[in-house]
């Protein structure tokens, strides 16, 4: 499998570590990724930021899993944009990462449902 980790973070490069070590893996990308990252893969210079970049990287490359390390880009709905044009995504959608994203969201959500 092809797979493209979001993020640029420590939680990112613990990701790759992890997921090189699979044999179904073939190649790790990490978009934008970090020293770290790149001795484990292919780091891609796109900002986390630019999701319309990152989907069309994924589709272009033929990506069989993304996933999505920063909640920023979750909230964002980078995780909806990329199952929009079929490609695998570990990672909620932007409605779910609002409990992450939004304390206020997150509080209501709590009282709403007695947490």
């Amino acid at each position: 499998m092809k797979i493209l980790i979001a993020g640029s973070g420590g939680r990112e490069h613990a990701l790759a570590w992890k997921i090189a070590q699979s044999p179904l893996c073939s190649a790790i990308f990490c978009a934008p990724g970090n020293a770290g990252t790149a001795e484990l893969g292919s780091n891609v210079a796109i900002a986390i930021t630019d999701l319309e970049a990152l989907v069309q990287f994924a589709v272009r490359e033929k990506i069989d899993l993304v996933v999505i390390g920063p909640d920023d880009a979750l909230a964002a709905g980078l995780a909806d944009r990329l199952r929009a044009v079929g490609v695998r995504v570990f990672g909620p959608q932007a409605a779910a990462a609002r409990l992450e994203s939004s304390k206020s969201y997150a509080k209501d959500f709590m009282l709403r449902h007695g947490i």
